[in-house]
């Protein structure tokens, strides 16, 4: 297995939490560089690991071959576009971009850039580790089973209770790509659009409800469908959470909490992998009722195993196989569409072709 050295370009949260873990437990890759400004929390976790003390530092050294853009948002656009210059994979973390423009010119980029020193083009995708959530995966299962029949109304939720600004500046601020419809609602768009298609139109409510706070921490989005309707929702003010999902359908429904557990699996320090890793305590299985051959169903349903880890399969995959990406960045600025379009059905008030 020819491993894959990698770098990232920050060690927050999404670095020591989503990406670090994986890229250490995966024989394919190689948790080669880190780029930290001042400190060497990662040299710390990893003794191994190069630090970097700019950008320009990390892409010039060759032995590098995928680099993560998990910087804060506002940065995405201009950070991935020197690492594609420089010729190197890379990964985005999500919101992709601030807008679709923005997104259009990466693809482009990548797509006109010439074949690198080996022959190859660069590879760009973006970060959507929540379609690896047990709680999705298994809505999923459902319905490209078909249990439900047609569906008629769908809900998905993605709900915290916290009332308190963030201590981290750049997520407070009113800067292109941040609030809570860039952050969260890019979980929930993404995973709308992979299983539903895009939408035909959409009407949002958005707005701020903490004290203080100048940027969203509420969206309400409804995406019309020719026959179906989908709502998504998000507040920081949800002590008591609803189901994450609420599918109905013309057999039936399944309701389903959002509880995949890596999360906090990863926030405790603990190692992906084994057999247990991103398994739901059976308390949160769905309840699906139904019916199938004339015979009503009602029962709760296992979760399937969650595992962040097969995002970066994938990755080995399309680097080494040449397979297609997990996640496209035509996928990534599809969510970017629909976030465009939210925001100005917000402030003109109206429903917004797409």
């Amino acid at each position: 297995m020819k491993v894959i050295n990698t770098a990232l370009c920050s060690f927050g949260m999404s670095g020591w939490v989503f990406h670090a873990p994986f890229l250490h437990v995966h024989p394919g890759f190689n948790l080669y560089g880190v780029w930290e400004r001042t400190k060497n929390l990662a040299r710390e976790k990893y003794p191994a690991v190069k630090t970097f003390r700019t950008l320009e530092e990390l892409l010039a050294d060759d032995n590098i071959e995928l680099v993560i853009v998990n910087t804060p948002s506002v940065t995405h656009f201009d950070y991935a576009k020197q690492v594609i210059h420089a010729g190197k994979h890379l990964i985005v973390e999500k919101p992709f971009t601030a807008t679709v423009a923005q997104a259009e010119e990466l693809i482009s980029l990548v797509k006109n850039l010439p074949a690198g020193r080996q022959g190859k083009k660069v590879k760009l995708s973006v970060y959507q580790n929540r379609r690896y959530d047990s709680d999705y995966k298994t809505v999923k299962k459902i319905l490209d089973e078909g249990w439900l029949g047609k569906i008629v109304d769908a809900e998905i939720h993605y709900d915290r209770f916290v009332p308190e600004l963030s201590y981290k500046t750049h997520k407070e601020t009113p800067t292109p790509a941040v609030g809570c419809l860039y952050d969260l609602g890019s979980h929930l768009i993404d995973q709308a659009l992979q299983l539903f298609g895009m939408p035909i139109s959409v009407f949002a409510d958005i707005t701020i409800n903490r004290p203080g706070s100048r940027v969203d921490d509420y969206f309400d989005l409804k995406l019309f469908y020719p026959n179906h309707r989908v709502t998504l929702k998000s507040s920081y003010y949800v002590r008591e959470a609803l189901p994450g999902y609420i599918f109905h359908g013309t057999k039936g429904s399944f309701i389903k909490a959002k509880t995949d557990v890596q999360e906090t699996y990863l926030q405790a320090g603990k190692t992906p992998g084994g057999a247990e890793w991103g398994r739901e305590p059976d308390r949160e299985k769905g309840l699906l009722h139904t019916e199938k051959d004339g015979k009503v169903i009602k029962e709760y349903i296992s979760s399937l195993q969650g595992n962040y880890g097969e995002y970066y399969d994938g990755i080995y995959a399309a680097l080494r196989e040449d397979k297609d990406v997990p996640v496209s960045a035509e996928e990534g600025m599809k969510v970017i569409k629909v976030i465009e379009s939210a925001i100005i059905s917000n402030r003109e008030k109206k429903v917004v072709d797409l």
